[in-house]
């Protein structure tokens, strides 16, 4: 019976992550803190959320999707598998 149980849990909190991924919020590129956009932006970790809030901390809000490009680690690929999640 604990097994069964162990095993529901696990199979209900793999649905939630695949849930969350799928249907990721858009996010306010200029506005988001580094947790969100992390987490509803696909191939965007801790560590380069983090560079987006301080880049936009240092330089000021972000224009447009090519200006996401002048964060390090923030490449043309990335922007276009995100544009249509990435509010300003």
């Amino acid at each position: 019976m604990k097994l069964l149980n162990t095993v529901k849990s696990t199979i209900i909190a793999s649905t939630l992550l695949v849930a969350n991924s799928i249907f990721a919020a858009p996010v306010n590129i200029n506005s988001a803190d580094a947790q969100t956009i992390a987490e509803n932006l696909k191939g965007i970790g801790q560590s380069k959320a983090t560079a987006v809030v301080t880049y936009r901390e240092q330089n000021g809000k972000f224009m447009d999707l090519n200006s996401l490009t002048l964060v390090k680690g923030i490449g043309s690929k990335t922007v276009e598998k995100n544009k249509d999640d990435i509010l300003f």
